[in-house]
């Protein structure tokens, strides 16, 4: 059965006036509006689509790409408001995602992001946005362990650090004192888990830790100083400032591969510069 707020790979099986009829295994058909048909498109090609309700509560499919789908955080700016809700930009031309006034945590305002979740309405079979994430986002059935990568996105600033929804399923925290770049609401990265307290809680880091965290590091630094011609204006006594405008990292984080390229033989560092090693 076709969702909307999902996407499919279809196949047209007939053409329209209006565009191509695109179907599923089981017979579904839906349009795919001639604005997004391109000449090259014959009955039985398969198509790859995101499928939401027109302004008129038809399935209607789109090659565009949302900014996100059901099932997932976003970051979306608000470019209008009724005595209903809000409307916000996640990415289609053609129709602004439906935040309802009982969704809605705060003040919304036109012009400014909010963060959401995205899902279906039981009722309407319509894709609406919510503020209250804590319905769909939660620690109760973790999938996680230590040291995995995982996809994060921020969503709030607080006292200790920024809170992050992880894998579009779980919380997860990256305390200030972690965090060597900056980071805003609304910033999807990279990131891995730290540690799973007994709590539930997990924390996370933008760097891998230990020895794999030193390898990728070096690899990064042996990258760096071929694309500037064999040597860094960077050493042990280099400022922490100096050390992450060039290179990202922390001082300590800086030092560990270093060492790691040096017991190798590979780079060479006097008191002023590190170089690669002829």
């Amino acid at each position: 059965m076709l969702t909307a707020g999902h996407y499919y790979t279809l196949q047209v099986t007939r053409l329209s006036d209006h565009g191509l009829y695109l179907g599923d295994e089981q017979g579904e058909e839906v349009l795919l509006p001639n604005c997004y048909v391109s000449k090259e498109n014959r009955i039985g090609d398969p198509i790859d689509v995101f499928v939401y309700h027109d302004s008129e509560d038809r399935l209607i499919a789109t090659t565009d790409r949302p900014l996100a789908a059901v099932g997932e955080v976003a970051y979306l700016k608000v470019v209008d408001k009724t005595i209903h809700g809000a409307f916000l930009d996640w990415g289609l031309k053609a129709k602004d995602l439906f935040l309802p006034n009982r969704n809605q945590q705060g003040r919304v305002e036109i012009g400014r992001s909010t963060v959401v979740y995205l899902y279906t309405d039981n009722v309407t079979g319509r894709v609406v946005a919510t503020n209250f994430l804590n319905g769909f986002i939660h620690n109760l059935d973790l999938d996680l362990k230590p040291k995995q990568q995982v996809e994060i996105m921020i969503v709030a600033e607080t006292p200790i650090g920024y809170r992050a929804v992880i894998n579009n399923r779980h919380w997860g925290m990256l305390y200030h004192n972690q965090l060597f770049q900056p980071v805003a609401i609304g910033d999807r990265m990279k990131a891995y888990v730290r540690r799973i307290t007994e709590e539930r809680r997990v924390d996370l880091s933008l760097q891998q830790q230990g020895y794999d965290q030193v390898k990728q590091s070096a690899d990064q630094l042996l990258a760096l100083m071929q694309e500037a011609g064999g040597e860094l204006p960077l050493c042990d006594g280099s400022s922490p400032e100096e050390i992450y405008a060039l290179t990202r990292m922390s001082k300590k984080v800086f030092k560990r591969s270093m060492g790691y390229l040096m017991k190798r033989g590979l780079v060479v560092m006097n008191d002023r510069e590190t170089r690669l090693k002829k």
